[in-house]
């Protein structure tokens, strides 16, 4: 079977990172090489990258360049060598959400976007996004329960996230083909199995 690369996405307190590491051991169990990755990060000068993006005050061009500077590094240094080894790819967040942040929270605009996916990654998309999607309000009432301090973007107010939310959908509608929108306000027992019976129909493992 081909490596697929696989994406989750979502706005800040959906719920992805338990979920992550569940599908990821679940293909495991199925006896399928694995990589998992995030962004922006992923390799030694992504992760150094990640560092001033979410924690310094910046032009949104210069937010904007410097994701998708992480992201060429990140592809070439991990992603891209990793499929074609043949090891499955999970990466939590990919260019969907320099979309929903940049182009829908921030108002970058789109064919400025455009332009930087079709010179980072013309010729890669994820084969399956699955867009964790929940009421802005709800995703910050369990970032402040879990007390941690966030970066600048988990401190943005409730209508950036809202806009962020919009725009995800968005691209969902615009590439439904490969995106699959999960109810991240039902229970994780719940959502863990719908993404298991996702990935198992769809490539039959």
């Amino acid at each position: 079977m081909n490596a697929r690369f696989i994406t989750f996405e979502g706005i800040d307190g959906a719920g992805k990172s338990t979920q992550i590491a569940a599908l990821v051991a679940f293909l495991r169990e199925k006896g399928l090489a694995v990589e998992q990755t995030r962004e922006p990060g992923g390799t030694p000068l992504a992760e150094s990258l990640r560092e001033i993006v979410l924690h310094r005050a910046m032009h949104l061009e210069t937010e904007a360049l410097l994701m998708f500077a992480a992201r060429r590094e990140h592809l070439a240094g991990k992603i891209e060598p990793a499929l074609a080894e043949g090891r499955w790819v999970v990466c939590d967040r990919f260019s969907d959400a320099s979309y929903a942040y940049q182009v829908g929270g921030r108002g970058l605009p789109d064919e400025k976007f455009e332009i930087l996916e079709q010179w980072v990654h013309p010729r890669r998309q994820p084969d399956l996004t699955f867009l964790f999607d929940l009421d802005p309000a709800v995703a910050a009432a369990r970032m402040a329960a879990s007390r941690a301090e966030g970066d600048r973007f988990e401190r943005e107010q409730g209508e950036f996230f809202a806009r962020v939310r919009a725009a995800y959908l968005e691209r969902a509608r615009r590439c439904a083909q490969r995106f699959h929108v999960v109810d991240a306000a039902q229970s994780p027992d719940a959502i863990r199995s719908e993404l298991f019976d996702v990935v198992t129909r769809r490539w039959s493992l």
